[in-house]
């Protein structure tokens, strides 16, 4: 009998965010590699393990619901990932079933974890200040579309913006070095990878921790070499990106000209509570910057409607900043207070019918930007990296560089192509988020 068959079997839900992912791939990797049997069945697995998120309100209910459901099912659950850090005095004590409760910077430990419960231990394994992260050597098993993998650059960070839980949940910034980083992305291309998403809550400023100033140009230069068509960078706050980042962007050629912005306002006041007034001041030189170097640059951003003391002359600012920027994608969240940040105790908090109806009104605003952007490709041919197939119609779907997995639109594509690889596919249609087309 093998030691898979002897061993208790394991199901992982993952919530949240790709950097939760990574988290959650890890986990599989060390569980598999210590040869547990890994099931995608929670109701034939012995345990559950839910990697939770706790970002904001709408994020924690989620995965309070999903507790809820698998304890009413009677399961052995482990509660991982950051609701995990975050109620880490009172989850164990309101969810019976729950053996185990594993912190942001602990998910290393998850086969020691296991083995405690299954010995009869209920553990309780959360670091109150997470350090740790994973580098090339822990195994992972990869749960995204073949041809695309996540690579995490940095964990944790060192601002305090007030309307933000995460340097609570997830720690200081901690970097790993570029040697580390070029070493997964190198055995990544030797498992197929076409796509590398670059990833950490600011990844402008990797490296500031580990080298004493951001080394994003030196990461990117080095990751030239390595055999994959795509490298695609996250969170990109604007102040990183520099002249010297600008260009790297331009001088490598598998790096996309795709930039994520979280810029989250346009007012210099709602920056300021914010806690980030320095951004107020290099919004409107750094896209432009951005637009001169790479005109063909696809830029995507966020924005929170709603904060404390958001006035209706702020919030018409932030219309005219989308109307006059022209981003290609934009996405839009109501202020949510998080307990133990600074917005939440601030005065001048805005009803949700308020912050609602901004956020409506913002993403109509958008809309026909969007739909001018995508109908800029029609007659284009561009490569899409094809990542299913539907069955019912035999249609591909995929992305083009335009677009970021989960988060962005998808091109529908009409003929035969590899899934897992790039194919030339010729635009014939647009909409408001999507593309379709045909493999030439």
């Amino acid at each position: 009998m093998t030691a898979a068959a002897t061993q208790p079997t394991i199901a992982v839900t993952h919530l949240g965010c790709e950097k939760n992912r990574v988290d959650t791939e890890h986990m599989l990797g060390l569980l598999v590699q210590a040869g547990y049997g890994v099931d995608a069945n929670e109701e034939l697995a012995d345990y559950v393990i839910v990697n939770t998120c706790s970002f904001i309100e709408e994020a924690r209910a989620e995965s309070v619901r999903t507790l809820v459901e698998l304890a009413e099912a009677k399961k052995k659950i482990v509660i991982t990932g950051c609701l995990a850090q975050h109620f880490k005095d009172e989850l164990l004590e309101e969810i019976p079933e729950a053996v185990a409760l594993v912190g942001t910077g602990d998910y290393n430990k998850i086969v020691d974890v296991i083995q405690r419960a299954e010995a009869g231990e209920r553990v309780k394994e959360v670091s109150a200040e997470p350090t740790y992260i994973a580098d090339e050597t822990v195994p992972r098993y990869r749960t995204t579309a073949e041809g695309t993998a996540y690579l995490r650059v940095a964990e944790g960070c060192n601002y305090r913006c007030a309307f933000c839980i995460i340097p609570h949940l997830r720690g200081d910034q901690r970097s790993r070095s570029i040697e580390s980083i070029v070493a997964e992305a190198q055995q990544l291309a030797a498992e197929g990878v076409q796509e590398l998403v670059l990833i950490s809550q600011i990844t402008t400023n990797y490296g500031v921790d580990l080298y004493g100033q951001p080394q994003l140009a030196e990461l990117l230069y080095a990751l030239g070499e390595v055999d994959i068509p795509w490298i695609r960078m996250h969170y990109a706050y604007p102040t990183g990106l520099t002249p010297k980042v600008i260009q790297a962007i331009k001088d490598v050629p598998n790096v996309l000209p795709y930039l994520d912005l979280p810029l989250q306002h346009s007012h210099p006041e709602v920056l300021r509570a914010m806690n980030r007034p320095w951004q107020g001041r290099v919004n409107d030189d750094i896209i432009h910057q951005i637009k001169d170097a790479l005109p063909e640059a696809v830029m995507r951003t966020t924005f929170i409607v709603g904060f404390p003391g958001e006035t209706e002359e702020h919030f018409e600012h932030l219309v005219e900043f989308v109307q006059r920027h022209e981003f290609d994608h934009v996405g839009v969240f109501t202020y949510s207070a998080e307990e133990g940040t600074p917005g939440a105790t601030m005065p001048n908090q805005i009803p949700q019918a308020v912050m609602d109806a901004r956020r409506d009104r913002l993403m109509q605003v958008q809309q026909p930007i969007s739909l001018k952007r995508n109908e800029a490709e029609v007659g284009k041919v561009v490569d899409v990296l094809i990542e299913q197939v539907n069955p019912g119609t035999g249609e591909m779907i995929g992305r083009s560089l335009r677009y970021a997995p989960d988060v962005d639109g998808l091109v529908y594509v009409k003929g035969t192509a590899a899934l897992g690889q790039l194919a030339k596919v010729h635009i014939d249609a647009a909409d408001f988020y999507d593309l379709f087309g045909h493999v030439c």
